[in-house]
């Protein structure tokens, strides 16, 4: 069992039903899934980019990212609908633990002149929204290998039905929320 998800039954629901009152276990907020976004503009000229970018991908999240394609055709960006222009991967039960584990203890402190993440990208309903500037803070990344640069959206998705009980349950797992 992963250790977020060991720390989360025993220490996060309980400490989460003290703080919010809810009377079933069942009604503490869990983490549902994490999404890992990352787009791509480059791609519409070579196609070669949108593969390392994949292979960045699948590295970091140990799973098989897929092609995102463009919904509508947008002239000013020279892009024609069905364009292949990201890559995303949704992770959920245990590699979700073991990346959320990875990204918090791991990534973010090596970000450099870190002071922590906003404690305001949440979306109302109990989401959080993460932008990362580069690929170059995971661990898994030769720093060789990269050709370029590249940042990606990360957006932990919970059960939670306020913004509050979501950021209290990311506090709990150890997200350096910014003061």
């Amino acid at each position: 069992m992963s250790r977020l998800k060991e720390q989360y039954q025993n220490e996060i629901v309980d400490a989460m039903i003290k703080k919010f009152g809810y009377k079933n276990v069942m009604e503490v907020p869990k983490l549902d899934k994490i999404v890992v976004n990352m787009g791509v503009g480059e791609a519409k000229e070579n196609a070669k980019v949108l593969d390392t970018a994949v292979r960045d991908m699948e590295i970091i999240t140990g799973q098989h990212a897929v092609t995102t394609k463009a919904k509508k055709s947008v002239a000013n960006f020279k892009i024609r609908e069905g364009m292949p222009i990201g890559c995303k991967v949704t992770l959920r039960g245990e590699r979700m633990y073991d990346f959320a584990d990875r990204l918090i203890n791991l990534s973010l402190p090596r970000v450099r002149d870190f002071r922590g993440v906003s404690a305001d990208s949440f979306d109302g309903r109990g989401n959080y929204a993460l932008g990362l500037k580069e690929q170059l803070i995971f661990p898994e990344i030769e720093y060789d290998k990269v050709d370029k640069v590249r940042g990606m959206d990360v957006i932990f998705v919970t059960t939670a039905k306020t913004d509050e009980e979501a950021r209290e349950l990311l506090r709990l797992f150890g997200m350096p929320f910014a003061k």
